[in-house]
């Protein structure tokens, strides 16, 4: 059986199939978005609304979370926080919080992996996003900070 397009890594530029939104804890993060596989989430600053500004090369490093349907609440993911925002391409970008939702490509679609926590690029800062559809700055005590 071939998996559905946008299951596994995601490749540059593809956006990635997210029908999952769960929470996971993740060192001096705290709890954090994640999809069904684990893979991170990120907000971008610079979008408006549930617009998305990420597009082009920025879509090719930071992939949109994209759904075919509804978007499903897993663990610790709160139902009425989803939502779907039609981006350019006509594609349905999963939001929560009203903030479209993304991946980072250099986190290789590995479970755990924040490495476009508080990165600036495309003219806008990107972060993890909590249950409660807000932005998580990591803790000044450095990453992993005492867990």
């Amino acid at each position: 059986m071939t998996s559905p397009p946008g299951t596994g890594t995601p490749s540059p530029g593809a956006p990635t199939a997210a029908k999952t939104i769960a929470t996971a804890s993740i060192g001096g993060l705290g709890h954090i978005l994640v999809d069904g596989k684990g893979r991170t989430l990120y907000m971008f600053e610079k979008d408006q609304g549930s617009t998305s500004s990420c597009t082009g090369q920025c879509a090719a490093v930071w992939p949109p979370a994209i759904t075919k349907g509804k978007p499903q609440a897993g663990s610790g993911a709160k139902e009425s926080m989803l939502g779907t925002a039609s981006r350019n391409d006509g594609t349905m970008q999963v939001t929560y919080g009203g903030h479209p939702l993304y991946y980072y490509t250099p986190d290789g679609g590995m479970k755990g992996s924040v490495k476009g926590e508080g990165l600036n690029q495309f003219g806008g800062g990107w972060f993890v996003v909590s249950p409660d559809g807000k932005k998580v700055e990591q803790n000044t005590g450095g990453p992993g900070g005492g867990y």
